[in-house]
C-alpha cells in the first residue's frame, strides 16, 4: 500500500494522525493547524490588546515551553504587538526544579525573552522539600498551588506586566471537571472552564491551550525539536488529580473527543450556574447581596502578615505559613480554602 498523503494539503505524505481530530496530515500542516487553533483561541476570546505586557508561566516543562514558541511565533506572526516575558518560579524542589530551571535559562536564550525568577524561599522562607518533611505528601500540592498563584502575581507585579499566561491545556481542565464532580464541588464546575480569569489582584489570567490536546502539545515540540524539561514533580504521583488523569486517559482511548465534551459540558454549566447562584443568593441572603453590591472592591483588604490583596485579614499563603509554623498544616488548609473563612 503506498503512503498516504496528508488530508489538508494532499502533496505530501501524511506522518502523524492527530489525536484530535484523526487526521492524517504532513509535518508542516499540523504545525500550521496547531497554531491556527491556538491563534483563533486567542482572538474568539479577546485576550490581549496591542501593547500588553505577558508574563508567560515558564516551567521548563513541554506545556510552557511550546506555549512560549507559539506565543513568540503568532506575536510576531499577527503583529499582535505584545511584550513577552518569562517568569518562573522556584518551589524548591531538590532533583526536580532546580534541572527544570536550567531549561528556562536556555530557553530565554532561545526566544529573546527577558527571564524573571522568584522562589517560595524568598518568598515565604519556605521550600517544598521543607513543606514536604513536614506535612508529608498527601496535602503538599495544596501548599504549593496556593504558594504558586500567590508568586505568579508578585513576579508580574514585579515585571509591571498586565496579564498571566499558562501552558493549561485541554487535557488540565478536563481534569479539573472531574476533580470537582468527585469532590462535589458543583460551584466550580463552571469557573474552572474559564478561559480567563481575574481574582483579588488585577492581573488577568489565561490559558491560550485551553483547547490544545496534551498529546498534540507532546507531538509539537518533539517535531519542532524544542528544549524542555519531562520529568514529572517528584511529590506529584500521590496528588488527587492522578485519579481523573487516569479516568480522563480511559475515556479518551474510547472517545477521543471525550476531552473537548467535557470542557464543552463545563462551559454550558457555567451559565446556568451563574443564575441559579444569583437567584440562591438573593433568595436566601438578601441583606448579605446587598452589601456585597454596595462595597464592591472595598470588600478587599490588605493581609496584615505580607501586605497581598485578600478578602480577609490573611491572605491564603499567609493562612498556611501559619499552620506550618505552628504545627498545625492540616488545620490551616481546611481554614484557607474554606469560601468563608475569617
Amino acid at each position: 500500500m503506498p503512503p498516504r498523503t496528508c488530508a489538508l494539503c494532499d502533496d505530501a505524505r501524511a506522518i502523524l494522525k492527530r489525536p484530535k481530530t484523526g487526521q492524517q496530515i504532513c509535518k508542516e500542516c499540523f504545525f500550521y493547524v496547531f497554531e491556527t487553533e491556538v491563534h483563533n483561541t486567542i482572538q474568539e476570546s479577546q485576550l490581549f490588546k496591542r501593547g500588553d505586557r505577558v508574563a508567560i508561566g515558564a516551567s521548563g516543562g513541554k506545556d510552557s515551553t511550546v506555549l512560549a514558541h507559539v506565543m513568540k511565533a503568532l506575536n510576531e506572526r499577527y503583529d499582535y504587538g505584545l511584550e513577552l516575558f518569562l517568569l518562573s518560579i522556584d518551589e524548591g524542589i531538590t532533583g526536580y526544579r532546580d534541572d527544570s530551571l536550567e531549561t528556562v535559562k536556555r530557553n530565554q536564550q532561545q526566544y529573546d525573552m527577558p527571564l524573571k525568577i522568584l522562589s517560595y524561599d524568598e518568598l515565604y522562607g519556605w521550600t517544598m522539600d521543607a513543606i514536604v518533611s513536614q506535612v508529608g505528601k498527601k496535602n503538599n500540592c495544596t501548599f504549593c498551588g496556593v504558594f504558586r498563584r500567590q508568586a505568579l502575581d508578585r513576579g508580574a507585579a514585579i515585571l509591571n506586566v498586565d496579564h498571566i499566561v499558562t501552558g493549561h491545556n485541554a487535557d488540565d481542565i478536563a481534569e479539573t471537571v472531574l476533580m470537582n464532580i468527585m469532590r462535589g464541588d458543583i460551584a466550580r464546575l463552571g469557573r474552572c472552564t474559564s478561559i480567563c480569569t481575574q481574582g483579588e489582584d488585577t492581573i488577568k489570567r489565561s490559558k491560550p491551550f485551553k483547547y490544545a490536546y496534551e498529546k498534540e502539545i507532546v507531538m509539537y515540540a518533539y517535531f519542532k525539536k524544542l528544549d524542555y524539561f519531562s520529568t514529572e514533580c517528584i511529590y506529584s504521583p500521590d496528588a488527587y488529580r492522578g485519579h481523573a488523569r487516569v479516568f480522563l486517559k480511559d475515556l479518551e482511548a474510547a472517545r477521543p473527543s471525550a476531552i473537548i465534551d467535557i470542557i464543552h459540558s463545563g462551559e454550558a454549566f457555567e451559565v446556568k450556574d451563574d443564575v441559579k447562584a444569583t437567584q440562591k443568593i438573593q433568595r436566601t441572603l438578601p441583606h448579605l447581596f446587598a452589601s456585597i453590591l454596595s462595597k464592591g472592591d472595598s470588600l478587599l483588604e490588605i493581609c496584615k502578615r505580607c501586605g497581598y490583596m485578600s478578602s480577609n485579614e490573611l491572605c491564603k499563603a499567609c493562612t498556611l505559613l501559619e499552620g506550618l509554623e505552628r504545627g498545625l498544616a492540616n488545620a490551616a488548609i481546611v481554614r484557607a480554602l474554606s469560601p468563608l473563612f475569617v
